[in-house]
């Protein structure tokens, strides 16, 4: 069953702007260090561990407190699931909307050092829109707020046509492209055999489950992570999605360094693919002093067909 939460990033949801252009929720609670093999099952389980770690750190807590702020933890780290849907709030009367996409990772260093990967949506919904159950339920004391029981009027709010539209990453220039490609990638991985990339490369599997949509590396999230047939080569896809085209060029550069150094063997090579509607002189100059890394256009076929009466 989906699961429906309000997150608030930072104080006051201070850090939302940086969570939503990064693509992640986060939690800190002054847990300082890696908690990737350390998430049982059971918050429970969790808790009875990092209680008492929690309150070495922070003696003025009471052990109800650092119970809650350690649950909170726990939840956003591994209680919620890929696919759960996130409202976080701006400050301003309108919340961020997004979904799970990815698993927990850790980032020192860093404001909220306990993250996961979110697929930020291009609407914000309005707090004065929601009924005054859920503005109730939303404006709850902690980090964490499960408001599950508020899903089919949040969906219904996310549906609305009189939703805040905003491009949730900063770097992009073209926002009616951005709003296209958002579904460019869905529809390469259900269409992947009839793609240009089908006939020599699938995407990357482990255990028999496909691990190479949005895979994870040390700089952001891979669009799309394949391997050739043959086994020689590994294949990274990023999709412009209306930003400047330095930044994705750099972007794709980022996210092949880390796989040659970090995933590929012995003997494989790395190679890359922008995808765009269009490839602008910006583009054509940074690919031509640029080794392994294509462009491809995508095109739209659409046109309305007038229906005769009898």
């Amino acid at each position: 069953m989906k699961k429906y939460n309000r997150i608030m990033l930072g104080k006051g949801g201070m850090f939302i702007e940086e969570c939503v252009a990064g693509g992640y929720i986060g939690a800190d609670f002054e847990i300082n260090e890696d908690l990737s093999d350390k998430l049982p099952d059971s918050f429970k389980d969790f808790n009875a561990k990092y209680i008492p770690i929690y309150l070495a750190s922070r003696p003025d807590k009471t052990r109800v407190g650092a119970g809650l702020a350690c649950g909170m933890l726990w939840t956003i780290c591994r209680g919620l699931k890929l696919n759960d849907v996130v409202i976080s709030p701006d400050g301003n009367g309108e919340y961020y909307v997004g979904h799970i996409s990815g698993g927990y990772y850790y980032a020192p260093g860093t404001n909220l050092t306990h993250r996961r990967r979110v697929t930020w949506s291009n609407t914000k919904i309005a707090r004065e829109n929601m009924s005054e159950q859920l503005r109730h339920s939303t404006g709850a004391i902690g980090t964490c707020c499960d408001i599950t029981q508020y899903a089919e009027e949040i969906e219904r709010l996310i549906k609305s046509p009189g939703n805040t539209v905003f491009c949730p990453n900063p770097e992009v220039e073209d926002a009616v492209e951005f709003a296209m490609e958002k579904h460019l990638e869905e529809f390469l991985i259900k269409n992947w055999a009839n793609t240009p990339f089908g006939k020599h490369y699938r995407i990357y599997e482990e255990d028999g489950k496909m691990i190479g949509q949005q895979y994870l590396s040390d700089t952001g999230p891979i669009d799309i992570l394949a391997k050739s047939k043959d086994g020689k080569t590994l294949l990274v896809i990023e999709l412009k999605k209306g930003r400047a085209s330095d930044v994705v060029v750099g972007q794709i550069q980022r996210y092949m360094g880390y796989v040659k150094e970090e995933l590929a063997e012995a003997g494989q090579q790395v190679k890359g693919v922008i995808i765009g509607l269009e490839a602008d002189n910006r583009l054509k100059r940074a690919l031509s002093v640029t080794t392994n890394v294509e462009f491809y256009a995508y095109h739209i076929d659409f046109r309305l067909d007038k229906l005769t009466s009898n």
